[in-house]
């Protein structure tokens, strides 16, 4: 994004039907209203998986563990296509055998502050053959980490690991096998 586009979001009637847009910067506040996300789980080629640390800048679940990127499609751009360029722009990666885990995905989160997450979010899971080439945006990415997915997975199910509200819903849908 140059610093003249204004990222926008696709908002969505109780359907997930588009029905406007709204400036990013404007669209998460204490009535957040039902928009288009993504989540997608990056792993490598012996089956671990890429959690990430947000930025401590983020405005929403700052400094949170959460799944290895979330973002949101432009208007007119499609899912897959917004999960390629965020995980491009976020991590430094591109992504082999990308897929969809939990494509009817939708949660509402409220943090302490009062700001609501309220996303169509479909989740997506993508391999990464690079695992050692990653370039997070500080701006973004705070810290990553590579996990086995069951311990991973074992530990946020049984509330040991911390992590942003969404993972931890998307992590008890998530099938025991991440790879297969």
């Amino acid at each position: 994004m140059t610093a003249q586009t204004i990222e926008e979001v696709v908002l969505l009637d109780e359907h997930g039907n588009a029905v406007g847009t709204c400036p990013k910067s404007e669209v998460h506040n204490q009535s957040t209203p039902l928009h288009l996300a993504f989540s997608c789980y990056v792993i490598d080629e012996s089956g671990r998986v890429l959690v990430t640390k947000r930025a401590l800048r983020k405005e929403t679940w700052p400094g949170a563990w959460t799944n290895s990127c979330c973002g949101h499609p432009a208007p007119g751009e499609s899912v897959e296509d917004a999960v390629r360029r965020r995980t491009r722009q976020e991590l430094g990666i591109e992504l082999t055998d990308l897929r969809p885990a939990l494509p009817d995905f939708r949660y509402r989160a409220v943090m302490d502050n009062g700001i609501v997450e309220n996303e169509v979010c479909p989740v997506y899971v993508a391999v990464c053959t690079e695992p050692d080439d990653l370039s997070p945006d500080p701006a973004e990415v705070a810290a990553i980490e590579w996990h086995d997915w069951a311990a991973f997975r074992s530990q946020v199910l049984s509330g040991e690991r911390d992590v942003s509200p969404w993972c931890a819903l998307q992590v008890a849908e998530l099938p025991e096998e991440l790879a297969d």
